[in-house]
């Protein structure tokens, strides 16, 4: 295809992903040299356009998790320099990773968002009411943090105070939300279809960030063990959410669904883990799409823009 071109994968950064995005990176430039690509590995930092520019980079491929990667922030620069990149645009990224922006977008069109309060650092003891009427247990969440980073679930009174404190670690803004009993089934989002739903069965009490990128820490079921007609509306509710946001390329959209069959939407992973243990590539594997082929077909529409 483009093989001569000049392909930066950025990896690493600044955000509390670090690890987990040069472990993405890591296996994005094995994968794109198994299709023939010169990929340069560009860890990224407050000196990165330096290096984009000494690399002479004719296309990114992003493979940055979190704050500085996953919000906006380093597609604003890319778009600067001239440089096509993978994955959603500006205001796509920082959409996906404000959580309360997001839902807020996700609720005005139609699909199932559970109940949530919003907390910020100047009101902290607003926190134990917002539990209160939220219902227990509850889950406290940093409202732009991804891979599970500060986030956790509350059975009682006694709890509120260490799960607050850990949030607002990351942030000045909090989110309070109802724990949704169901499965957790993932929506894996290419160019403009979604391939499939994978199931995360987490030998925790939720998909935390050890249940995520700890080998054996959970299971994955492909295709998600739903009913047929209730597989097929998590489906168009996942492409529906990565539609309303304006995201391109790829995505993957968190759902649980409930006891009833409905699924109520987390969030959407702008740019989704690329590791051994990711969810994308799994569901990619489960429709005939191998990893390198993946990674390839995701440069392929940021060559195109689509």
């Amino acid at each position: 295809m483009v093989t001569t071109k000049k392909i930066g994968v950025l990896l690493g950064g600044l955000s509390s992903e670090r690890e987990v995005s040069l472990a993405s990176g890591r296996a994005i430039v094995k994968a794109l040299e198994e299709k023939g690509y010169r990929p340069a590995s560009l860890d990224v930092d407050q000196d990165i356009a330096r290096k984009i520019r000494e690399q002479s980079v004719e296309v990114a491929f992003i493979a940055l998790h979190g704050r500085f990667g996953e919000d906006g922030a380093i597609q604003g620069l890319l778009e600067v320099m001239g440089i096509p990149y993978t994955g959603s645009g500006i205001l796509a990224s920082a959409l996906g990773m404000n959580k309360i922006a997001s839902k807020q977008i996700f609720r005005a069109q139609g699909l199932h968002v559970g109940a949530y309060e919003v907390a910020s650092s100047a009101h902290m003891g607003r926190v134990e009411d917002a539990v209160e009427r939220i219902g227990y247990p509850a889950v406290i969440k940093p409202s732009a943090e991804g891979s599970s980073v500060g986030v956790s679930l509350v059975y009682n009174k006694e709890e509120i105070a260490s799960a607050r404190e850990c949030a607002f670690r990351y942030g000045p803004e909090i989110l309070i939300e109802k724990f949704i009993k169901g499965k957790e089934v993932q929506v894996g989002i290419l160019g403009d279809r979604a391939l499939g739903a994978i199931e995360i069965v987490p030998k925790r009490a939720f998909y935390d960030y050890s249940a995520k990128y700890e080998p054996g820490m959970s299971d994955h079921f492909f295709p998600a063990r739903i009913p047929g007609e209730v597989y097929q509306k998590t489906l168009a509710a996942g492409l529906a959410a990565h539609r309303a946001l304006g995201c391109r390329g790829y995505s993957r959209v968190d759902f649980i669904v409930d006891e009833q069959g409905d699924p109520y939407i987390l969030e959407v992973n702008t740019l989704p883990g690329m590791t051994a243990t990711s969810l994308l590539p799994d569901i990619a594997r489960g429709v005939g799409i191998s990893f390198p082929d993946l990674a390839e077909e995701i440069l392929r529409l940021a060559l195109e823009g689509a």
